[in-house]
């Protein structure tokens, strides 16, 4: 019998030299109004306080427990929460991060309401822009108001809009069971490595039943606009191999459905041009990157996707030798008024425009154009 008030939650915290932020972090989880937890503190050998910081909150608490460990990477350092894992849920809170204090208890209570209960509860999240500065803002996350499946719970053909916005894992909680049956776990890619990101595709593409509660929680802090440039330069090619790593999925498990492999696409695009507006196309690494990745899209749905660019369609023509499509201006220019007013009620007319600024900048050169 599911009793949302007494099922136990494992949360799951990696960390890796987190201490100016653990404490609000655990603060964070400690405070939920569900109280039926463990905190899973993982210290991935810290060379700071972190553990410091773990050890004194596990003096006063006893739902936390603390698992010392050497350096293997945030994939390993959850699997190893996984494996350590007492609950039937399982969350995730990376320690730079914090949690409004009903999202357990709503989620749960939520999944409740549903038959049968979902093995996934979503959610959207509130992206920390520019945090701890003085311009720092909560907004929305860009799915909040937008996944809409006809009934829940759904499966994720019924949802692909999912799978085009970053993986933020950790906006959701999973069933244990659906987990450990699928044998789901983390790649161990050294450092961060973005192995949320096939984590993402295997869970929501394995689901059968994934449930969506459209309020957010999670306040996920961003990364600047210049830890995103330093990130281009030094791991320009990491996007490309996790973007690989989640076609491998869809590949293994036969997914078909072309809203998925749209969502995916935009994912590639996006990536893509996150890189080259720091790092270009003449760096011959990141060419040979973007023609792999292109010759894995599916040529028709590429050159129909009604979201992506003009340019971005003539791009993927150039890198694989096939001749640009003609039009399809009038119509984009379409969406982008449909998007612009989602900004507009999402993030509001300020942060719209600060958006519609950036992207007009920067547009020639990530769609490849100096």
């Amino acid at each position: 019998m599911f009793d949302p008030r007494t099922e136990l939650i494992s949360v799951i915290v990696p960390t890796f030299n987190a201490g100016p932020y653990l404490e609000q972090c655990l603060d964070s989880i400690l405070g939920q109004t569900h109280q039926n937890l463990e905190v899973l503190c993982l210290n991935d050998g810290s060379t700071d306080d972190s553990l410091e910081i773990m050890n004194r909150y596990a003096a006063s608490d006893s739902r936390i427990r603390i698992i010392d460990k050497q350096n293997e990477g945030y994939g390993a350092t959850c699997n190893r929460g996984l494996e350590e894992a007492h609950g039937t849920w399982i969350a995730i809170v990376e320690p730079d991060d914090w949690i409004e204090p009903g999202m357990y208890a709503d989620m749960l209570a939520f999944a409740a309401t549903l038959d049968p209960i979902p093995q996934i509860i979503k959610t959207p999240y509130w992206r920390i822009w520019m945090p701890d500065t003085p311009e720092q803002r909560k907004i929305n996350c860009s799915y909040k108001n937008r996944v809409n499946p006809p009934a829940q719970p759904f499966v994720i053909t019924e949802a692909a809009h999912l799978l085009t916005h970053h993986p933020s894992i950790w906006s959701a909680i999973y069933s244990k069971a659906f987990l450990d049956e699928f044998n789901i776990r983390f790649k161990p890619i050294p450092g961060a490595g973005w192995a949320d990101n096939p984590f993402l595709m295997e869970t929501l593409c394995r689901a059968n039943a994934i449930a969506y509660l459209d309020t957010p929680y999670y306040c996920y802090r961003e990364e600047t606009p210049e830890k995103s440039q330093s990130f281009a330069e030094k791991s320009t090619l990491l996007p490309f191999d996790r973007w690989n790593d989640m076609q491998d999925i869809l590949d293994e498990l036969g997914v078909r459905d072309e809203r998925v492999l749209r969502a995916h696409i935009s994912r590639g695009f996006t990536y893509l041009s996150g890189i080259i507006e720091y790092v270009d196309l003449t760096h011959e690494d990141v060419y040979q990157a973007a023609q792999a990745m292109f010759s894995r899209m599916d040529k028709q749905l590429v050159l129909t996707h009604p979201e992506l660019s003009p340019g971005a369609k003539a791009l993927y023509c150039e890198i694989m030798g096939y001749e640009p499509p003609q039009g399809g201006h009038i119509h984009y220019l379409g969406n982008l008024v449909k998007q612009g007013m989602y900004n507009i009620k999402n993030v509001g007319p300020s942060f719209t425009l600060y958006s519609t600024r950036h992207y007009l900048t920067h547009k020639k050169k990530r769609e490849g154009r100096s």
